[in-house]
């Protein structure tokens, strides 16, 4: 299936997609970066990227969407996804083969988002260096890339069908008001002190809520709560 690109969707009123997967290249000093999701309603797969049109289009022709690593790997994980362990697989040689001609580089990672709803997403980032270089890097930038990923996953799918039809996951009183206190910077034996009850519940909270916004990690069930507008950033 050829994926729908969003990067031609324009919206006056609001930053681009592609303006704002700039703005995290540029925060994050990566070279490119992508997003590809799954529509749960039909099944269909809709991507953003702001790679160079010439290879966008070199890809799709191509149908490296149906042999890429990178996104097949990362369909199955529950973690980041480094590209280093990707390197002898033939569709990552035969992909990024290709993708030298066009000046992109092999080293990168794939960040797998999770729904609430069983909807997902993959988030790409492609920084070309060498391989200590971008070790350094990706330990500095996994946690704070994460976060962005899940809400532009998020973003993508509350302006879309999919959110739409769905209804919103109930958070209760108190995982609500404990993901607040951790937006505000406060760390789970914070939160404990501040709310007199044991580090060990805080956790137990924070689980429940991470499961049920569908969140692999408590910076992504913060993220997602502020974007579907349950708590507020600080």
């Amino acid at each position: 299936m050829k994926p729908l690109d969003l990067g031609v969707i324009s919206n006056n009123s609001e930053e681009s997609l592609q303006q704002v997967l700039d703005n995290i290249c540029a925060q994050f000093n990566l070279d490119y970066a992508a997003y590809a999701g799954v529509n749960t309603i039909d099944n269909s797969i809709h991507g953003v990227v702001n790679y160079p049109d010439a290879w966008k289009e070199h890809y799709v022709e191509q149908g490296f969407q149906d042999i890429d690593p990178t996104l097949a790997m990362a369909a199955k994980s529950v973690g980041v996804v480094d590209w280093t362990r990707l390197q002898r697989i033939d569709g990552f040689r035969k992909v990024f083969c290709d993708a030298s001609e066009f000046g992109i580089g092999s080293t990168g990672m794939t960040i797998p988002v999770r729904g609430p709803y069983g909807d997902r997403g993959m988030f790409s980032v492609v920084r070309t260096c060498s391989e200590a270089e971008w070790t350094s890097l990706r330990n500095e930038i996994t946690s704070g890339l994460q976060t962005h990923a899940t809400l532009f996953h998020d973003r993508l799918m509350r302006h879309g069908r999919t959110m739409s039809e769905m209804r919103q996951p109930a958070l209760s009183d108190r995982e609500k008001e404990i993901l607040q206190w951790i937006a505000a910077g406060k760390s789970q034996t914070d939160v404990g002190i501040i709310l007199t009850i044991s580090t060990r519940t805080v956790e137990v909270h924070l689980r429940s809520a991470r499961e049920k916004l569908g969140a692999l990690t408590t910076p992504q069930a913060v993220a997602r709560a502020i974007g579907m507008g349950m708590i507020y950033p600080i």
